[in-house]
């Protein structure tokens, strides 16, 4: 294999895979790059076998080929060189990364020991809008468990209606849910009731990634065990999670009767400045709701302790509710509207957090008070 390749264009796709080799993988071909080249172009793959990547950029190929290549350390090469054409050229003692006054030969693995990862048909399930899917990844993938032993927790849940979509998660501590409405129109094939399906925590990361640039709509296919997001001509496969996600219409209360509105900004501010001095490993912070105000306090034998009051328009009896100070300040990272809401019973029931004035979407945020 010989080719060269603008190191923008190479730079840019090689990005998009760092966060999908693994580097301390027990399998070394998956820390590994496999590059296609072929007529004007250089085909890229990636794997960790959960989550796989394909793209390609122009090239200049005067010796079609298969090699691999360590990913992470091709990134830092390509990275490090000035912006100019960079050759790559298979000889016997490896892989030879040439540019300017710059020469290297890198160690290459066997391209059998790849492995095949299945092929979307083209026939695709749905065409998604990009802004929309970007938006529900981001209020949605935080409220994922990094390291629950319920694999099925370790994903969030895709559930395509043909008039809207949703994705839900959570860490049985907090569950995030958006809806958006759909254009029915934009489905392919056969209309169906309901799909749902579990995306792995790590699909969402690089879907969040491969969707921050670039426009147009997703081709989204549901092969049978992966699917297949087609964003700009990059290919993103996953396995699907097989499990069963918990019934999460059961914890959203439907019985909260007391309700305060918030200045998004104000809340974020006082939460920030009065978890500083929490218990560290709980972040726990009490709201002591009472008649027009709200005092947030939190206290650590560490620390200290620290309050701070905001007024609000309350005239129920009064309610004091603990909440960890990181699982509200998540929720008020990700919403846009100037106001947000609190809904809630008593002291141990579930809450909901919601976003006033939300455009486009249905935002719901249940949180589970702290017992302390």
């Amino acid at each position: 294999m010989e080719l060269v390749v603008r190191k923008t264009d190479l730079l840019r796709e090689l990005q998009l895979f760092q966060g999908i080799v693994e580097r301390k993988n027990t399998i070394p071909i998956l820390a590994n790059v496999l590059m296609e080249a072929k007529g004007d172009e250089v085909k890229l793959l990636a794997t960790d076998l959960e989550v796989g990547l394909r793209s390609k950029c122009t090239a200049a190929v005067s010796k079609g080929g298969s090699l691999t290549l360590p990913a992470k350390k091709l990134y830092e090469i390509i990275k490090a060189l000035p912006e100019t054409d960079v050759r790559i050229e298979e000889d016997k003692g490896g892989v030879k990364v040439a540019a300017d006054r710059f020469d290297s030969r890198m160690q290459t693995l066997p391209r059998e020991d790849f492995p095949t990862l299945p092929e979307a048909t083209g026939t695709y399930t749905a065409s998604l809008p990009r802004d929309v899917v970007r938006q529900m990844v981001s209020k949605t993938q935080f409220a994922i468990t990094g390291e629950d032993t319920r694999y099925f927790l370790n994903g969030a849940l895709f559930i395509l209606h043909p008039d809207s979509m949703s994705l839900v998660s959570t860490d049985g501590h907090r569950l995030a849910l958006i809806t958006v409405p759909r254009e029915t129109a934009k489905s392919k094939g056969k209309a169906e009731d309901e799909v749902r399906v579990i995306l792995p925590r790590k699909t969402l990361l690089e879907l969040g990634r491969l969707l921050a640039e670039g426009e147009g709509d997703i081709q989204y296919e549901r092969g049978e065990n992966h699917l297949f997001f087609d964003i700009g001509g990059r290919l993103l496969i996953s396995r699907m999670i097989d499990g069963q996600f918990p019934a999460f219409e059961r914890v959203i209360p439907k019985s909260n009767d007391k309700r305060i509105e918030f200045d998004r900004d104000r809340l974020t501010s006082a939460v920030k400045r009065v978890a500083l001095l929490s218990n560290e490993r709980s972040r726990a912070v009490k709201f002591q709701i009472d008649k027009s105000k709200v005092e947030i306090a939190s206290s650590s034998p560490e620390f200290g302790e620290a309050k701070e009051v905001l007024m609000v328009d309350y005239a129920a009896a009064p309610v004091t509710i603990c909440f960890n100070a990181q699982y509200v300040l998540d929720f008020l990272a990700v919403v846009e509207t100037d106001t947000v809401s609190l809904e809630f019973k008593d002291e141990m029931s579930q809450a909901v957090m919601k976003p006033i004035g939300a455009d486009g979407y249905d935002y719901t945020y249940v949180i589970m008070p702290m017992r302390i």
